[in-house]
């Protein structure tokens, strides 16, 4: 069987992700919970805050000992700011999760996956790195770093039967997505009004395609932004 890292894999969509390879794979998950860690059943786990780089330097030396096959960089933090308020510390946290871990774990794990001539990584992007979302301009732009740091890495790596693509989620049924609602000056029945489907997306949804993006039958999808956001960015 072959290992899988996931992080952020504690609850939300990670969770989801992690309930849904276990049948079929090794999982070991990261989180800064590890009560919540240990409920999964994982093969194992690293806790860590992916803030902190001596704690991320710690589970990139995880990833190597447990020889990572397929690593899905889902840990995520969100920011509704305006521009002119955001401050450096919140631009810093922001960052490092959401587009500096998701590169230092990579830079580890592709060694390995050279080594066997086989692997797989999945960026969680977001419809706002696609779209852009007003007052949420630090979230936007680092989920939009996911998608041409796919794209550049996918072409580094394609000779090495290693596969990198980004999955831009919409609006999901998560905690994270009843925060965010939270944040913002729309309702829950407002922002289901904008999508299509009029729906939210739920997280087995994204724990399906990655599912299908790992598996050998994906092996000639690289290097691509795949929008599941309900037709969100379609238009309305």
């Amino acid at each position: 069987m072959k290992n899988v890292l996931i992080t952020g894999a504690s609850k939300g969509i990670g969770k989801t992700i992690s309930k849904c390879l276990l049948e079929q794979y090794n999982v070991f998950g990261s989180a800064r919970n590890e009560e919540l860690l240990k409920e999964l059943n994982l093969n194992g786990y690293c806790v860590c805050d992916l803030t902190i780089n001596q704690e991320l330097e710690k589970l990139a030396e995880f990833i190597k000992i447990n020889k990572i096959d397929i690593l899905i960089n889902n840990a995520g933090e969100y920011i509704y700011e305006c521009l002119e308020n955001l401050k450096y510390e919140q631009l810093e946290k922001i960052f490092k999760i959401n587009s500096i871990a998701p590169m230092s774990l990579s830079a580890a794990v592709v060694p390995y996956m050279k080594s066997q001539k086989w692997g797989r990584i999945i960026n969680i992007g977001s419809i706002s790195g696609v779209m852009g979302e007003a007052c949420a301009t630090a979230y936007s732009a680092t989920k939009a770093s996911l998608i041409g740091f796919s794209k550049a890495a996918a072409l580094e790596l394609a000779l090495d039967n290693i596969t990198i693509n980004t999955i831009n989620p919409g609006w999901v049924d998560t905690d994270l997505g009843e925060k965010s609602i939270e944040q913002s000056e729309f309702s829950k029945n407002e922002i289901i009004e904008c999508i299509p489907q009029k729906r939210f997306v739920e997280p087995i949804e994204i724990a399906n395609l990655i599912k299908y993006l790992i598996s050998d039958e994906a092996k000639g999808i690289t290097g691509q932004s795949i929008n599941l956001c309900a037709g969100l960015s379609v238009g309305y």
